[in-house]
């Protein structure tokens, strides 16, 4: 089975688990960038509004093949209790058919589990079966403690298993 872990970061902290994830359980691994510029007090307000309201973005890749992996994973940051506009964009596009999913979220403070419940609709709607998702708290945390976390909740969770043939 072929597995791969799609995510988009803004602060770097989603990258690292994703990162971790990928290392760990031997998977393809591709970032998604959001083309919009969303620095500063006012980006940040601005990436807000565009996650409560599921705005589109411009991303890059614009779309990927997934015809050869069955198993995917999505990651995002948790922006005003949703995921950031450029998965949300990337889920749209998908063919996610017959795909198993799972999906993580990673949080300041609160908000992931409405971030994936979120993720988990829109896969749904495009013929996908979440088997996993998790959220992972980042306040006030290196990214060694991100890292340990990450291989914790891994394990936790017995990820490796969804990556049998």
């Amino acid at each position: 089975m072929n597995t791969i872990i799609i995510y988009f970061s803004g602060s770097g902290s989603t990258r690292i688990v994703a990162n971790t994830l990928s290392e760990n359980l031997s998977t393809d691994l591709i970032e998604i960038k959001d083309l919009k510029s969303r620095k500063g007090f006012l980006g940040n307000v601005i990436s807000g509004v565009d996650a409560f309201r599921e705005n589109k973005t411009r991303i890059f890749p614009e779309t990927i093949d997934l015809e050869d992996y069955n198993l995917i994973y999505f990651g995002t940051p948790t922006w005003a209790g949703n995921p950031s506009p450029a998965i949300i964009t990337l889920i749209d596009k998908c063919d996610l058919q017959g795909k198993d999913i799972v999906l993580f979220a990673t949080m300041s403070n609160s908000g992931g589990q409405s971030a994936i419940k979120r993720m988990e609709e829109k896969v749904k709607n495009r013929g996908a079966r979440v088997v996993e998702s998790f959220t992972l708290r980042t306040k006030n945390k290196s990214y060694a403690d991100l890292e340990e976390d990450c291989i914790n909740i891994a394990k936790l969770l017995d990820l490796n298993l969804f990556n049998q043939n």
